[in-house]
């Protein structure tokens, strides 16, 4: 199987073709026919573009947020819809949810805040697809190789881990593994419709704080202040400091069982391979 990538060098997309080998990438630059080019001989696409979103927003990358996701999408979905590709899979977030209740995918609805109006329209340029159609909802990945579990090591190990603000928000996650397995599973078993990446354990941030920090073996004592993160990234704290309580139903109902579904699992199976990879 022979798989088109937009995003093939990012976090998850990297780790994605080391095991979808056959691939092609796209960069989210190219116009329509040389995606279209691209796109022969291409059984699976996976949509992965869009400009980092734990950044300082202002009106400016706001633009950019929405154009790397929004009109990225639209030209490639152009393209595939005039291509011989069988399916399509694209990439949004658990931000389409509220915060400070529990979700799973029979809700149908958006929050009201930036985030979840970018999820929307994201999500609405993908469903104009023609061929058949998942979107992968990504919950807080971890693994080493990026994201937020790679950007925590650094002042955990140190001793200076701790929570944020009060610790209540709960934070829906994924392992990066298990989420490469959700791409296998819904090619295998030729699923459409909207998925939760996350794990079926969600957690507070004090709770995996906590368990970060036995994991490692350090203490956690250096509670992080809203303001301090407001203070840096502006509105675009909103990403770290919201409450997303979101369980992976449409998976389970179809079969998928996570490896990893608890955090100390998963904290466990990610920090090992780090040090055996370092020895």
């Amino acid at each position: 199987m022979k798989v088109a990538i937009t995003g093939a060098s990012g976090f998850v997309g990297s780790r994605l073709t080391k095991t979808f080998t056959d691939f092609v990438s796209i960069d989210r630059n190219d116009g329509e026919e040389e995606i279209l080019s691209k796109l022969e001989g291409v059984d699976v696409v996976f949509n992965l573009a869009g400009a980092p979103i734990v950044k300082k927003w202002n009106k400016r990358y706001k633009e950019v947020l929405v154009s790397s996701r929004v009109e990225t999408t639209k030209t490639l979905v152009n393209a595939i819809n005039k291509s011989d590709v069988k399916r399509f899979i694209s990439t949004s977030a658990i931000g389409a949810y509220p915060d400070d209740a529990p979700f799973d995918e029979t809700f149908k609805g958006y929050g009201t805040d930036f985030l979840a109006s970018l999820t929307k329209a994201w999500e609405a340029e993908a469903l104009k697809c023609a061929k058949p159609t998942a979107i992968i909802r990504f919950g807080v990945v971890l693994g080493v190789e990026g994201g937020a579990l790679a950007q925590m090591l650094t002042p955990f190990k140190m001793g200076l881990g701790g929570v944020i603000g009060h610790g209540k928000m709960m934070t829906s996650w994924i392992d990066l593994d298990d989420l490469v397995r959700i791409y296998e599973h819904i090619i295998r078993n030729e699923l459409t419709g909207v998925f939760n990446a996350t794990s079926p354990q969600p957690l507070s941030n004090r709770a995996f704080t906590k368990a970060l920090g036995k994991v490692l073996k350090r203490p956690t004592l250096c509670p992080l202040p809203k303001f301090v993160l407001k203070l840096l990234f502006g509105e675009g704290s909103t990403v770290l400091t919201g409450s997303k309580e979101v369980y992976p139903k449409a998976l389970l109902d179809n079969g998928f069982e996570f490896n990893h579904p608890d955090i100390e699992s998963s904290l466990r199976h990610l920090l090992h391979r780090t040090k055996k990879s370092s020895t």
